[in-house]
């Protein structure tokens, strides 16, 4: 799947925006700059990579100089053997010895590999890491998309809630106020003065809740952008909810499991205990390598002899250099059983990371199949709670109308007010539960990037109320 440059893509979605309200677009854009999960993921990545770069150079010539200056001092009982200058008759002499010498050592050494197998599979098992955390941070840019849009859609519906609890507050309000003067009149019992009594004091209670979950779904959003946002963009009330891509649920399943980044990634860190299980084999293997060095020695002094009137001193000055070049095969034997544990433990940790696989895909196909079922089924359940909230208005107003002729009791209109809150609520919930969705299956199809995003934000063309603070 080739995928759009992602900061030109929202360089040019960001051109036109709005002053007056923060859209979806606005605040993905902040996301991705401040999201500590997202800078995570490619701190991880930028590590993993440098995990392979140290197994090639462990495949490189390895050059290491080394440079020392020693001095040392020695005496103690000796002898030696002059010559006599008359005669030439060797005469040995006993005696005590003293020498002094400084020594300096210069060398270079070179080893290069030429065969080892463990190397080869370390160096395979690292790529299979790198890649696997290209997929990690790619699956990080999806989850970064829906975890924004859904803090983005939960503070909308919390909003919604709020004005729909607001209104009730209001309405009840005025039902408790109205029965209170027919009661005065005497056209009311002291029973409806009390009903509405309650219901209103409930819907007090209710609107603070609302407030207080208001809130705490800016903090939550707030906590992705690492900034405070304002005002945003919501859905228009006649929204009409439409699929923008056709397809049964077995088609998108194979989608996912050939698209999915997070299985890809499961899938490379397979490879990779794979190669590990080789590393742990190669242990059985011999292994070459070229070793080479250049030396240069240097030692100066001088050595005393001393026996009775006799003593000679004797200068000491000797130098070397040159170059040395071998190889070296190292065959293993026996290691006390300790290879063939390092395979049986490889071994193991190849099994868990291939049932987390197995686990992974099983769990994309699930979850596959639960957003195409919740968009497919989306479109009838925003029409259904539509219909619901209309009839729960109309059922209140209706109720309104039999109180004032007789026909309907004050608990009655009360009742309907509180239905009229709920349907709002679900209405709401089934909106934004729509588009999430959408957004849901595109990354289970490992399909989602920043167009997905635009499609969605082109539909919030009105602005949500912003709440008032509450003050303590």
């Amino acid at each position: 799947m080739i995928r759009r440059p992602l900061v030109l893509a929202l360089v040019i979605a960001l051109a036109p925006a709005a002053a007056s309200a923060e859209d979806l677009m606005q605040v993905y854009s902040l996301a991705r700059e401040n999201d500590p999960q997202l800078a995570a993921s490619q701190s991880s990545r930028l590590a993993t990579r440098e995990g392979e770069v140290q197994a090639r150079a462990a495949m490189l010539p390895q050059i290491g100089g080394s440079a020392s200056l020693t001095r040392s001092r020695s005496e103690g009982p000796s002898t030696s053997t002059q010559f006599d200058p008359a005669t030439g008759a060797p005469v040995r002499f006993t005696g005590d010895s003293e020498s002094n010498t400084t020594s300096r050592t210069l060398g270079v050494d070179v080893q290069q590999m030429l065969f080892d197998r463990s190397r080869f599979t370390v160096l395979k098992s690292q790529q299979a890491l790198s890649r696997a955390s290209d997929f990690n941070v790619q699956a990080a840019d999806d989850t970064l998309i829906t975890r924004t849009s859904a803090a983005y859609f939960n503070t909308l519906v919390a909003i919604e809630t709020l004005t729909a609890a607001e209104a009730s507050e209001a309405a009840l309000k005025k039902q408790f106020d109205a029965a209170s003067k027919r009661l005065e009149v005497g056209l009311a019992p002291i029973t409806d003065v009390h009903e509405a009594r309650a219901q209103y004091d409930s819907a007090r209670a209710n609107t603070i809740v609302a407030r207080n979950a208001v809130l705490d779904a800016y903090q939550a959003l707030a906590e992705i952008t690492g900034k405070p946002v304002g005002a945003l963009k919501a859905l228009p009330e006649d929204f009409q909810p439409t699929l923008a891509e056709s397809g049964t649920a077995a088609s998108w399943v194979a989608r996912a499991l050939e698209n999915n980044p997070s299985l890809h990634a499961a899938e490379e860190q397979l490879a990779s205990a794979n190669e590990n299980v080789e590393t742990a084999r190669s242990g059985h293997w011999p292994t070459l390598y070229l070793n080479g060095s250049y030396g240069d020695r240097k030692t100066t002094g001088d050595s005393t002899f001393s026996a009775g009137s006799l003593s000679s001193t004797n200068p000491i000055d000797s130098q070397s250099r040159g170059p040395s070049v071998g190889v070296t095969l190292n065959v293993p034997i026996f290691s006390g059983g300790a290879v063939s544990s390092r395979v049986r433990q490889a071994l193991a940790n190849r099994d868990v990371v291939a049932d987390q696989v197995e686990q992974q895909r099983r769990a994309l196909i699930r979850n596959t199949n639960a957003a195409y079922q919740a968009l497919a089924a989306g479109i009838t359940e925003v029409e259904s709670r539509r219909a619901a909230l209309t009839s729960a208005r109309a059922a209140f107003e209706a109720s309104q109308v039999g109180l004032e002729v007789g026909t309907r009791t004050v608990l009655d209109v009360l009742n309907n007010q509180q239905n009229v809150l709920v349907a709002a609520r679900l209405y709401s919930q089934a909106r934004y539960s729509f588009l999430q969705a959408r957004l849901l299956l595109d990354q289970s199809a490992g399909t989602l990037d920043v167009a997905d995003v635009q499609d969605v934000n082109r539909l919030l063309t009105v602005t949500a109320p912003t709440p008032v603070p509450v003050t303590p």
